[in-house]
């Protein structure tokens, strides 16, 4: 039995693109409380279903695929420019292609402008026409106004006409700046990019006798497989280590391991693949609301994203790409790197930031590890006993000793130097993902 919850996702799921929605409507149109109504619209919002505007409200708009994750809607650019719209509302859900700075001529300017652009321009009252007609949405800099028979214009065409306080050199940073930020986002890799759904999968029912886990087991290589009642909602996971010894008529819910360990389909794979290694486990369920099983999730499915992912370029740079690029190998048999302090590492003060400093040590660790062929890891503990400030442009030599190393652990001495000076010393101990 689905949950109110669920009912109301659904329902505003199924709700037209470019719809209205509040939660006072919605408590009333599903007879439910508006606490209720209201947690699940924010979980719609995050879902990315639905836009909260300012002024305007909350509305449906369409999901956007995540190798489309670049474009914007222009409710989202409402929401950046802190922009007011003033016509063409029910195009708030469209997504544009890219945006055109308005400083030039009429005619020069209108070709480059084209249908599902956004045109940046200032109090030109011919352009804004103009550029409506030819499909193109309007956002207006330093907070003017536009003619009446212009937002008629633009309710008709369902193109918004959006003003915003901010000049046109800030609202290009901005736009551009949520672009890369959204660019970010797509190189996040989560488990509704890798998992195995259900139908491509095995998992048994807690009325299953051991003699079908043992069935499945000769077919697979998993060892392990989720639970589930007849509803389909995870109640427990069974591995060999549950059936050892045991009946092959006992039935699987007095063997299995209740309440286990589970991830959504949001969770990252980076998430994923530290827990695996915390919990020495091999399999995960991957369930959706109410603990409904959609699908699994294995160490190596895990192991085998992590290494595509890291061989892939970054389009949207991060601090840690950043620091990554830096660093160069300069003897793999006596693990020593290089590297080069860039002004996006530096604090207000001109020295390499902490942050940026921890993570040179952990990835040239980390770099050490797949040097001597261990593959993927995760940091467990960090200790930094020494550091001094470093200065901009700086060109530092980072020595990774390994002082211990065993099937699951490693423990690495890293010394970094600036100019044969001594600058930063740590032991870093990691965690290594298995094949």
């Amino acid at each position: 039995m689905t949950t109110k919850h669920e009912q109301i996702l659904a329902y505003i799921e199924n709700l037209p693109v470019g719809d209205k929605i509040s939660v006072r409507q919605i408590a009333k149109d599903l007879s439910v409380s508006e606490g209720t109504a209201y947690r699940a619209i924010k979980e719609a919002e995050n879902r990315r279903i639905v836009s909260t505007i300012e002024r305007v409200g909350t509305i449906r708009i369409e999901l956007k695929k995540k190798e489309h994750f670049e474009r914007l809607t222009f409710a989202e650019v409402v929401n950046i420019v802190d922009g007011q719209v003033l016509g063409g509302k029910a195009g708030l859900y469209k997504t544009l292609n890219k945006f055109v700075i308005g400083a030039m001529q009429l005619e020069d300017m209108m070709r480059y402008v084209e249908p599902s652009n956004l045109l940046i321009v200032g109090n030109r009252l011919k352009v804004h026409e103009t550029a409506l007609k030819a499909g193109a949405a309007v956002l207006i800099t330093g907070g003017f106004d536009v003619l009446d028979h212009t937002k008629k214009l633009a309710d008709e065409l369902e193109l918004p006409v959006i003003s915003t306080s901010y000049d046109t050199f800030t609202v290009a940073t901005m736009i551009n700046r949520a672009i890369d930020d959204q660019l970010i986002k797509k190189d996040v890799l989560l488990i509704e990019d890798i998992y195995v759904p259900l139908e491509d999968t095995y998992y048994l029912y807690a009325t299953d006798q051991v003699k079908q886990y043992r069935d499945l087991n000769n077919i697979t290589t998993h060892g392990g497989f989720p639970v589930v009642d007849r509803a389909n909602k995870l109640v427990g996971i069974v591995t060999a280590r549950d059936v050892i010894g045991k009946n092959s008529n006992e039935i699987i819910e007095k063997v299995m391991t209740k309440n286990p360990i589970s991830i959504t389909m949001k969770t990252s794979v980076a998430s994923a693949s530290h827990r695996m290694i915390w919990e020495g486990i091999d399999l995960l369920p991957v369930v959706k609301d109410s603990n409904y099983l959609v699908g699994v999730i294995s160490r190596q499915d895990v192991l085998k994203a992590l290494q595509a992912a890291s061989r892939q370029p970054q389009n949207g740079e991060t601090i840690d790409d950043i620091v990554k690029q830096q660093i160069k190998v300069v003897s793999s048999e006596e693990f020593i790197f290089e590297f080069v302090v860039t002004p996006q590492m530096t604090d207000h003060y001109g020295a390499m930031s902490y942050g940026a400093f921890t993570i040179l040590l952990t990835e040239t660790g980390a770099q050490t590890l797949k040097i001597r062929k261990r593959g993927e890891s995760v940091v467990e503990n960090m200790t930094i006993y020494f550091t001094k400030p470093i200065q901009l442009e700086s060109i530092l030599r980072i020595q990774a000793r390994l002082l211990e190393m065993s099937r699951k652990v490693a423990k690495m001495d890293i010394e970094v130097f600036n100019d044969k000076q001594l600058v930063g010393k740590a032991m870093v101990t990691y965690q290594l993902l298995e094949r």
